[in-house]
């Protein structure tokens, strides 16, 4: 297939070819007193909802169907989420998934994996040592790569999430959004392409756009912190880092703890379900990081959910993985009455 832009047009075309496979999430209105913030209007997009827990599940989508797929199948480096995606993606399309993943990635991501049916290998303690083994298994076996972030059918699909929050929320004033590898913003800048404020989140222990935009290039960072196996890649992307220093506006950096808190807060308030990484973006609100004007309507993007903060009880331990496909194990509820 033709290679599309990494603009407006390139996102619209791509956004009609996964639609079929990738939910439209909704989004969420709420009162900044509700957090006990100043009078501005927040709307969250719940992006945790996507298939297979964040966002990812688009650029994989978009990788899986614009692009010729050998017999070897595919194959991706990850944190957790893009591995999860991935493997999701291939499950329902019926191609051959090999991923790898570090030793960071939680027990969560690592069993959605097992249950999508993808062959899981881990390797290394971070992403980078992660994508090494994995470019080692595309020489040797002729798989189709998939990046994740730095690739421009990732980047296509991630801009998805710009094009629906603009059609579900026009009046946005500015944008706050969690940045890893950069895949995520960088899409969705290519989307806005400057029409709102958009604001980068980073964990300081991961400040990987953040020193790109100060050495004017993107260059090896600290690879740490709680969010770790989802905004540690060591670097950003170099195809999505014109993109943020011509749209981003500034880059706003968190603690571990904001991040928690962040995190609580949203199951407190809202019972949302979010982990480091999803909920990194309303860290700086919540920090008071960033601070809006009064009446300004904020957008929060909520990228991912797939941790186990929340646990719930169960009467057997019999195999989570007797699913097949991804499918979750629902509990027999007793009949009523």
């Amino acid at each position: 297939m033709t290679k599309m832009p990494l603009d407006r047009k390139g996102i619209a075309a791509v956004e009609k070819i996964i639609r079929p496979h990738v939910r439209r999430t909704p989004t969420l209105e709420a009162a900044g007193a509700d957090f006990r913030l100043d009078s501005i209007s927040l709307i969250f997009k719940l992006e945790f909802l996507q298939h297979a827990g964040s966002f990812k599940a688009r650029g994989a989508f978009a990788n899986l169907l614009t692009r010729e797929v050998p017999k070897a199948g595919v194959v991706a480096a990850s944190g957790g989420n893009h591995g999860v995606a991935v493997a999701y993606a291939a499950g329902q399309l019926g191609v051959p998934a090999k991923i790898f993943v570090p030793t960071v990635a939680s027990p969560e991501k690592v069993e959605r994996i097992h249950r999508c049916g993808a062959d899981l290998v881990v390797v290394g303690e971070r992403f980078a040592d992660a994508l090494a083994a994995s470019e080692a298994w595309v020489a040797q076996s002729g798989a189709m790569p998939i990046h994740a972030y730095d690739q421009l059918e990732t980047l296509l699909g991630q801009g998805t999430v710009g094009l629906e929050f603009q059609q579900q929320c026009p009046s946005l004033d500015t944008l706050l959004v969690a940045v890893g590898g950069g895949g995520l913003i960088g899409g969705i800048a290519a989307w806005y392409a400057g029409k709102i404020k958009l604001i980068a989140v980073e964990p300081e222990a991961a400040p990987t756009l953040a020193n790109a935009l100060h050495a004017g290039r993107p260059v090896d960072s600290l690879a740490g912190g709680i969010a770790a196996d989802s905004l540690a890649p060591k670097r950003v992307g170099e195809l999505m880092f014109p993109i943020a220093q011509k749209y981003v506006e500034k880059v706003i950096l968190v603690s571990d703890d904001a991040i928690t808190q962040a995190q609580e807060a949203l199951w407190s308030v809202l019972r949302a379900v979010t982990e480091p990484g999803g909920a990194a973006a309303f860290a700086a609100l919540l920090s008071r990081r960033y601070q809006p004007a009064p009446g300004e309507r904020v957008g929060v993007l909520l990228c991912g959910g797939n941790t186990t903060a929340v646990k719930f009880h169960r009467r057997s331990s019999k195999g989570s993985r007797d699913g097949h496909q991804c499918r979750t194990s629902i509990p027999q509820l007793p009949a009523a009455g």
